[in-house]
């Protein structure tokens, strides 16, 4: 008998039933689970095919107001809420973020909800986040080198608010607010990782600004092209490039000026060495992590400062307004300050002793909601189960919903009153005294994160507000105009700024 021929028709027939077979078929009942594991979890907003992309668009509008829905209708538990190309599961309640904070790298991934969220890869740079050593430089030498840079830190406070807010004794001068705050707090920062005279450069200060603009709104660009065309889209569409051009320019010369002094005395340890970033970041880049080096070095510098600046330009920013609206509390904190001042100097250790400003700084962030909507953002790298048995399928991002844990009156008394000792209070009582501070962990408390992933940067972060605020307190006389109220912040999304118009006066303290 001889073979059966087949047809052209035929052939193509069977082919595609055979790509149905092995590969689409399988997507499909991959698919079909992941979506009933996820129907299990109630949705805020429409689940429905078509609808839930209605629902996607409001929640760019009112994200606030649907997560705060969702808060109140399903305390404790899951809920997920829709976006244009994925679900995410917000999570609330001590139990649920603990076992968020337990969770293994394998199950809930930071990294891998950066990559997604941020599209860090593309924005951020995928040196730094396959291989993340800039977090160990953060949480060790530079954290540890805080006290012994203090001096440089005080000073670069003291001459950037002259230059940005030169007010006189004899009249109020206006000043608008959070772009200020920005460029005083590059500086400040950039003191402390890259030094004098480049902390100053205007451009560098632009740069740094900008910096993370442009990563922010690169990743709402490319979260909507399919990975192969992401490279040009960066290249095209983004100014992240432009970016990295930019910083590169600024710290090319001190990068190879630090590689030719090793060069020249045959160690990573040669006299007048600078006890500053690039140097802590040199010395964890050994081996295969000298390759490319000036990119990778230059990328970190500029990872550290779009986590450096913009967060805490925001606080800043925030604690002002409170004060300028609430003028009664600038006295009672100069109380604090000045004789903690006159005893230690402007030092760290100044710094740790000032409880009422800790508590103030971070009661304002608590009612402000300056980390945004969520908080501590992972990605299921497999499915997770959480001991309330919700389970979230792998693939998808789950978030703690803060700030409607800080407004719960439940958690918080009277949690929409500013109360602005609120946690001083809590740490004059006994066997107290060491927490509650705006630094430490605390399970209902979660501007920094919680788990092995809290901000590494948190300590620098909070001593360099302590030490702007303090500055600010004892030097200047603040106010809004006509005696203003806390302006409304201004949301987008999930994410949440104080208002980027509002001006506070400011006039030079008569002591």
């Amino acid at each position: 008998m001889s073979p059966i021929s087949l047809t052209p028709l035929s052939q193509a027939l069977s082919l595609g039933a055979i790509f149905l077979l092995t590969l689409v078929i399988p997507k499909f009942i991959r698919w079909r689970a992941r979506m009933n594991k996820l129907n299990a979890i109630p949705t805020v907003g429409s689940s429905g095919f078509f609808s839930s992309y209605e629902s996607a668009r409001r929640y760019k509008e009112h994200a606030r107001e649907i997560i705060l829905e969702g808060y109140q209708k399903y305390p404790g538990q899951a809920f997920k809420i829709p976006h244009v190309d994925r679900w995410e599961v917000i999570v609330s309640g001590k139990e649920m973020i603990e076992d968020m904070k337990k969770a293994s790298d394998m199950d809930l991934s930071f990294e891998e909800a950066a990559r997604e969220t941020l599209q860090s890869d593309y924005t951020l740079g995928a040196a730094p986040a396959q291989d993340p050593y800039h977090i160990t430089v953060v949480r060790t030498p530079l954290t540890r080198n805080l006290g012994a840079r203090f001096d440089d830190i005080r000073e670069e406070i003291v001459l950037a608010m002259e230059d940005q807010i030169p007010a006189k004794a004899s009249e109020w001068i206006k000043v608008p607010m959070l772009y200020t705050t920005m460029k005083i707090i590059s500086r400040t920062s950039n003191r402390f990782f890259v030094g004098a005279p480049l902390c100053r450069d205007p451009d560098y200060i632009n740069l740094n600004i900008e910096y993370t603009v442009n990563a922010v709104m690169g990743a709402q660009t490319l979260r909507r092209y399919p990975t192969i065309l992401k490279p040009i889209v960066r290249q095209l569409k983004t100014n992240v490039p432009a970016s990295v051009k930019r910083a590169t320019k600024h710290l090319e010369p001190l990068i190879l000026e630090r590689l030719r002094k090793e060069e020249e005395y045959g160690s990573s340890e040669w006299p007048d060495k600078p006890n500053d970033l690039i140097s802590w970041l040199l010395d964890e880049a050994q081996g295969e992590r000298r390759k490319n080096i000036v990119y990778n070095i230059v990328a970190r510098v500029l990872n550290i400062n779009f986590g450096a600046i913009h967060t805490t330009s925001i606080t800043f920013t925030s604690s002002l307004f409170h004060l300028a609206s609430n003028p009664e509390l600038v006295q009672t904190l100069r109380e604090e300050v000045e004789p903690i001042v006159k005893e230690l100097g402007w030092t760290k250790a100044a710094m740790g002793q000032m409880r009422k400003l800790d508590s103030f700084m971070k009661e304002t962030q608590r009612l402000s909601g300056n980390i945004g909507a969520t908080s501590m953002g992972r990605m299921a790298l497999r499915d997770f189960t959480f001991s309330n048995g919700t389970v979230i399928p792998a693939g998808t991002i789950v978030c703690v919903a803060a700030y409607a844990m800080n407004r719960d009156d439940e958690i918080y008394e009277e949690a929409d009153k500013l109360n602005p000792f609120r946690f001083s209070d809590m740490r004059a009582q006994e066997g107290e005294s060491t927490k509650h501070q705006m630094a430490g962990a605390d399970p209902s408390y979660v501007l920094f994160g919680g788990g092995r992933h809290m901000c590494p940067g948190r300590f620098f972060a909070v001593n360099e507000l302590k030490a702007l605020l303090a500055h600010v307190l004892v030097t200047y006389d603040l106010k809004f105009e006509n005696g203003g109220e806390y302006p409304p912040d201004e949301w987008r999304g999930a994410g949440v700024s104080p208002s980027r118009s509002t001006m506070v006066m400011f006039r030079k303290r008569v002591a």
